[in-house]
């Protein structure tokens, strides 16, 4: 009986003993355990966060600071003096202006000052003026099968001034009344590498190249936003309705109005460390039959803010559709990843506007924050004609100001 006790208790003692000898191990590695070393991009992510270098270089002093992008995709990287005032009129008015050129001579120069609350928060105003000077706008020709190859440049010169003012309704839902003037000229373009537009493209196929006109423009507009920030949304959602008539002073052959729709929701996740972003905007055009929409005025698709695989300004047509989605997440404070995936199409008639033969893109990309506002966006975009890189100082979804006559594409 002893006999038996003690050969069934051997395996179980020399089972203890391996597992003591396991443990035994394992402490003394760890012990002397290091922390992993950082890699070179984990240490400068880290130096841009703790230095704040990005908080430092938007601050400014006495309202003057440094702009840095903002000029239309394509034309290189934008840079110029800035002086913006938001405390005016103690803190109820503020004043904006700015001027800018890019390395390949795009200019943009801006002036704006408003009052975003007044008559007791009830009301609010706004004028604007801006000129672009962008010597090398892409096109590739009119509607969806426009061909890469085709490319070609124009120069655009546009000038607007703009004035609106509207009512808050309530805390999240305001609307509003606008009306400005826009002067345009459209020439030779400047980029050697491809031809100039008006040598490819004929009127027929760009209307308004040959010659150009002004348009006095009104309109109304009206904004649901009930984000929980305006500059770095995590929550909540921001849905926008213009709408816009363009009158041809000069030639008497451009008029048309025009109906911009967006809808932006944001789905946090986990205290709003992660979060979904889903974005659908159109744009509808109607003029009568003898009437034509300048090729510089017409809806523009392809680049950093839309599909985001294509080149910038790569289709261009009277009406539009795009659709984004994107998943981000906190790396740490400072700093988000994303994926998306983006789909859209231009249409020369609105019953095309529709989910068929929508082209698409796939990318990723990182937003590095500062103040809780996106500061500066890297993104990858993937599309059957390629993959393009953007670097950018905005949010991918950033809204364009209302009560502004200039182009969309280049604001």
């Amino acid at each position: 009986m002893v006999v038996a006790v003690w050969l069934l208790a051997m395996p179980l003692a020399g089972q203890q003993t391996r597992v003591g000898e396991i443990e035994a191990e394992r402490d003394k590695k760890t012990a002397k355990l290091e922390p992993d070393a950082p890699s070179k991009i984990e240490e400068r992510l880290i130096y841009i966060k703790e230095a704040k270098v990005l908080e430092r270089l938007t601050a400014g002093i006495g309202g003057f600071r440094v702009k840095l992008g903002g000029l239309g995709t394509g034309g290189g990287f934008g840079l110029g003096p800035q002086y913006l005032r938001t405390d005016l009129a103690r803190g109820s008015m503020f004043v904006d202006a700015s001027a800018q050129a890019s390395t390949r001579q795009w200019v943009r120069l801006e002036a704006a000052m408003g009052q975003p609350k007044t008559a007791n928060g009830r009301l609010f105003w706004e004028t604007r003026a801006l000129h672009h000077n962008y010597s090398g706008l892409p096109f590739y020709g009119q509607g969806p099968d426009s061909e890469k190859i085709r490319r070609t440049n124009y120069r655009l010169e546009n000038t607007a001034a703009d004035g609106l003012v509207g009512v808050h309704i309530n805390k999240w839902l305001r609307a509003g009344f606008s009306s400005g003037y826009m002067w345009n000229n459209v020439g030779p373009g400047q980029d050697e590498r491809y031809a100039s537009a008006e040598t490819v493209f004929p009127v027929r196929q760009a209307s308004g190249i040959d010659q150009q006109t002004d348009f006095y423009r009104w309109g109304v507009f009206a904004q649901a936003d009930y984000r929980d920030s305006k500059l770095g949304p995590r929550q909540g959602g921001n849905y926008t309705m213009r709408y816009d008539s363009y009158n041809d002073r000069g030639l008497r052959r451009h008029g048309f109005q025009r109906v911009d729709l967006e809808a932006q929701q944001y789905l946090p996740l986990f205290n709003k460390r992660r979060v979904i972003v889903l974005r659908g905007r159109t744009v509808m055009t109607v003029h009568d039959a003898d009437q034509t929409v300048p090729f510089y005025l017409q809806s523009v698709l392809g680049g950093s803010q839309d599909l985001r695989g294509f080149r910038p300004y790569r289709f261009y047509d009277e009406n539009m559709l795009v659709l984004n989605a994107e998943y981000r997440w906190e790396v740490f404070s400072g700093m988000d990843m994303a994926i998306f995936a983006d789909a859209g199409k231009v249409t020369a008639k609105r019953s095309q506007l529709d989910f068929k033969d929508l082209e698409s893109a796939v990318g990723f990309g990182m937003r590095f924050n500062a103040r809780n506002a996106t500061f500066i966006r890297i993104d990858v975009g993937f599309s059957h004609e390629g993959f393009q890189v953007w670097f950018k100082f905005n949010d991918v979804f950033a809204q364009r100001p209302f009560g502004s006559s200039a182009p969309s594409h280049i604001f």
